[in-house]
């Protein structure tokens, strides 16, 4: 069976490949654009929404995972607890989210999309697939399987690395 992860390389490796430093390089330049083009994008796709990008995210986690904790709508979203307290807070507002009572533990809350957060997203989603799609016709199918199969693995990588229970921003040592 084949695997999608390998093991992490050991220190020592990281040290003798001297093309890692370049491809390191190459790829932050490369992501980095990208995160920008996306990030423009999605902001101008949402801004006539009256949503901030954050938000959006919250609502696809929402919409991806139905009703979440708190912290574990933090931690999808890579926040600590009160940025999200905030995104929610304002969600609520707007009434694209609901704050309710956990059925199993009367102590904490679950958070889950309205339906007019759905209707939204749904909006929001359709504008930007549209893009996607006008984006990947100018690849051959193989070659958008690929990147995609590629472009997953490579967050859920990254993803496996970020601390998601509120550590320091910077570790020293």
């Amino acid at each position: 069976m084949k695997t999608d992860t390998a093991p992490p390389p050991s220190a020592h490796a990281l040290r003798e490949d001297p093309r890692l430093d370049r491809d390191a390089a190459e790829l932050h330049a490369a992501l980095s654009e990208l995160i920008r083009v996306c990030q423009f994008r999605d902001r101008d796709r949402i801004c006539c929404h009256e949503l901030s990008v954050t938000q959006g995210h919250a609502l696809e986690v929402l919409h991806a995972h139905g009703s979440l904790s708190m912290n574990d709508l933090a931690a999808k979203l890579f926040l600590d607890k009160s940025t999200t307290s905030r995104v929610v807070d304002a969600l609520e507002r707007k009434e694209y989210a609901v704050r309710e009572a956990h059925p199993e533990d009367r102590r904490a809350l679950r958070l889950s999309l309205t339906p007019a957060g759905a209707r939204l997203l749904s909006r929001i989603r359709e504008d930007i697939l549209g893009e996607e799609k006008r984006l990947l016709s100018e690849f051959e199918p193989a070659v958008r399987k690929e990147m995609t199969r590629l472009i997953s693995r490579l967050a859920r990588a990254a993803a496996a690395r970020v601390d998601t229970t509120g550590g320091t921003c910077c570790s020293i040592g």
